[in-house]
């Protein structure tokens, strides 16, 4: 999924960055200050939720956008995203037309 999702933001004439893992994502996004965060909510060791609450605790990501795109769609979940500092949803599946939808509103209102 992270492969055919990088492949979709650079489509959009974006640079993709990506990670393996909760944690090298947050010193990702520490150290080169992206646009837009495109996080996943379940993965191993940190999960999306405690990983966005990281970057909102840090000065130099504090206002970057973050999209969830996660199979979590229940209003207890969206609330969840919401709650730990996430900007924005969308639920897998999703297609690409949604996914470029969403990711150009967040940049362009950021």
């Amino acid at each position: 999924m992270r492969y055919l999702l990088e492949w979709q933001v650079e489509l959009m004439g974006f640079v993709a960055l990506s990670a393996t893992s909760a944690e090298d994502g947050v010193k990702i996004a520490i150290a080169e200050k992206p646009a837009l965060i495109l996080m996943d909510i379940m993965m191993p060791n940190i999960d999306g939720l405690e990983a966005t609450r990281m970057l909102r605790a840090n000065a130099e990501t504090r206002t970057i956008p973050i999209l969830v795109a996660s199979a979590l769609f229940r209003n207890s979940d969206i609330e969840a995203c919401m709650a730990a500092g996430c900007t924005s949803h969308i639920a897998k599946p999703f297609t690409f037309a949604e996914l470029q939808m969403k990711i150009r509103e967040l940049i362009h209102s950021s």
